[in-house]
């Protein structure tokens, strides 16, 4: 089954060391499948011409079913890898190892003194757990929905108090005047508490019905984006 909730970077950052004179530049960004990975490599590669070396790895999906990594001319092992060990260690601010839809690039340019193969692999490896630390998170959650049709002479008073409850609103739809409609998001699990919320807050005045799943995104604590429905 696939998973329920994942967490991925807000947008782009980076975080450069310089380890022994060679300078590793670590670039996070969010990616949503192989080919945008794919692209978002090469404007790196271009961006970086004069660079050693631009190794990386990406995670994709909300189960993790999909991953690469490149080693970019490193000996075998040394920079690909702990990328990606990197990427799926991390554990995020909801306590989890559940970062997912991330790219990480390593850019080295190298400067003189040749690191080993220990060092590498810490150098790659470090430089991106050190980026992932200062980088703001999104956690996406697959939600079930229920639509909330309200009398329309009370519609938005019942909207506000459905919102001052604490309830997930979505969005509210007026495309039918005669019949406004509040999408509300539950837990997983929790439809059947919020259809009890939802009857005692509108004194049974609201008509519950399914609307299906959405993944909903909301800021993880330090970033600075806000939350958003997809």
């Amino acid at each position: 089954m696939p998973a329920d909730r994942y967490v991925s970077p807000v947008g782009p950052s980076r975080h450069e060391v310089e380890i022994k004179r060679s300078r590793f530049i670590a670039c996070i960004a969010p990616v949503e499948d192989d080919a945008q990975a794919r692209a978002h490599l090469s404007e790196l590669r271009r961006e970086f011409h004069d660079a050693r070396h631009c190794c990386s790895a990406y995670l994709l999906g909300a189960g993790r079913d999909s991953a690469h990594s490149s080693d970019d001319g490193e000996p075998a092992g040394t920079a690909g890898v702990p990328i990606m060990q990197a990427l799926s260690s991390h554990v995020t601010a909801t306590g989890r190892a559940d970062l997912s839809n991330v790219l990480a690039v390593v850019v080295r340019y190298f400067g003189g003194i040749k690191l080993g193969a220990g060092g590498l692999t810490r150098a790659y490896g470090g430089t991106v757990t050190q980026a992932l630390r200062g980088t703001p998170m999104l956690l996406h959650e697959r939600r079930t929905l229920l639509d909330a049709h309200l009398p329309p002479s009370d519609a938005g008073r019942l909207e506000a108090v459905l919102r001052a409850d604490g309830l997930d609103v979505l969005e509210t739809i007026w495309t039918d005047p005669s019949s406004p409609v509040v999408r509300i998001a539950c837990e997983a699990g929790g439809a059947e508490e919020t259809t009890r919320r939802v009857a005692w807050l509108t004194s049974g005045t609201a008509r519950l019905e399914p609307a299906g799943q959405r993944w909903v995104s909301r800021p993880l604590p330090g970033a600075p984006a806000k939350p958003s429905a997809t």
